[in-house]
């Protein structure tokens, strides 16, 4: 891609860097192991940024570790933060337009076509949500109260792509829009949204500093390397509910500074482990 805007503000950045970043591979990157070590990417504290949240409420979200790494049949997305992870959520608005998304993002050089997207696409993204206006997992009842549709305020996991797009502000991302009557590659636990997203079921596990999502690798078509990278972010939906639905408004922190996806796992088996069935 030759997409290559000029130098802007602090979450052009994470457009930017997805686009031409993603072509750049960083082996050999003190720090990152191909060969059984977890990948790790390790950030400052007090970094997190935001021009609408004030940095004292930023701790939550203020990347200090990214660890992605393979832990018998499954793949393990593990950020911590200087806060207590997950503690603080978007305000209800009380309707789906103009609503808010918190965000913990693992975007990767996977293709799409990994987890059942359309190949080639944008950037694969692993993120774990919380929106209190809407229900975006249909076939999980989260909260365990018998109505699998009033459980977005709790913290879920998604699969998604990325793209940019200037509609969402100079040099932003949003989530691929479905166009009207396109009909691309989906996984097959896409929740019905016109949006490039997916609702695994991968329930977050939370503890003190540490968000954490389990991928089971039989689940995926992993090679048997990639890259990844850490973001926090804040999303909006659109106030109209039409193309671009879902954008990135607010980027708080990123693992790496730029974006350039140092982090570096081996999906394959350490020797005595076994290879997912």
């Amino acid at each position: 891609m030759s997409w290559n805007p000029p130098p802007r503000a602090y979450r052009t950045t994470l457009a930017v860097v997805t686009v031409v970043g993603l072509a750049a591979t960083a082996a050999g990157a003190a720090g990152f192991d191909l060969f059984g070590s977890p990948g790790e990417i390790r950030s400052a504290s007090g970094d997190a940024r935001s021009a609408r949240t004030p940095k004292p409420e930023l701790a939550p979200f203020d990347l200090v570790l990214t660890r992605v790494h393979r832990e018998g049949t499954k793949l393990v997305f593990i950020e911590r933060v200087a806060g207590r992870a997950g503690a603080t959520r978007p305000a209800a608005n009380g309707k789906l337009a103009g609503s808010e998304v918190f965000s913990y993002v693992w975007p990767t050089s996977l293709d799409p076509a990994a987890v059942g997207f359309e190949e080639k696409t944008g950037t694969l993204a692993l993120a774990a949500t919380a929106h209190p206006d809407f229900d975006d997992t249909p076939r999980f009842d989260e909260n365990g109260d018998g109505d699998p549709t009033n459980d977005g305020e709790l913290w879920h996991s998604h699969w998604v792509v990325l793209v940019p797009d200037d509609a969402c502000g100079a040099g932003a991302l949003k989530v691929r829009d479905i166009p009207e009557g396109a009909k691309p590659k989906l996984p097959a636990t896409w929740p019905g949204l016109p949006l490039f997203i997916d609702s695994p079921g991968y329930e977050p596990a939370i503890e003190g500093n540490e968000i954490r999502v389990e991928v089971p690798l039989k689940e995926v078509g992993f090679p048997t390397a990639f890259q990844f990278d850490g973001v926090t972010a804040a999303l909006r939906v659109n106030g109209s509910v039409h193309s671009p639905l879902l954008c990135v408004v607010d980027v708080f922190d990123i693992a790496s500074g730029k974006l350039t996806l140092p982090g570096q796992v081996t999906t394959t088996a350490p020797r005595g482990d076994t290879e997912p069935r």
